[in-house]
């Protein structure tokens, strides 16, 4: 925000820029105001339940996989159901 007082101060906003390693982008993006959504995003069809959700964040969570990322909890899960010869749809 140092950028966009300088700029006012000196009137001149490229300067203001150069002299704080800042790009004009960035300036004007700050002094834009926020948008606003008018009305919020549906919920895609295929999104999970707040109980499925739960039951994901909790996997997640467990001790087995506290360090890993979701893709590598999502292979090795697919890796387990795989081996129990679950069908799983493809």
């Amino acid at each position: 925000m140092a950028a966009a007082e300088l700029s006012v101060r000196i009137g001149h906003a490229s300067a203001a820029c150069e002299a704080l390693g800042v790009s004009r982008a960035t300036l004007y993006r700050w002094r834009r105001p926020p948008v606003r959504h008018a009305h919020p995003r549906p919920t895609p069809r295929r999104a999970l339940r707040p109980h499925e959700r739960q039951i994901v964040i909790d996997a997640l969570h467990c001790e087995r996989f506290i360090d890993q990322a979701p893709a590598q909890v999502w292979a090795t899960l697919l890796v387990v159901v795989i081996r129990s010869g679950y069908p799983v749809a493809g």
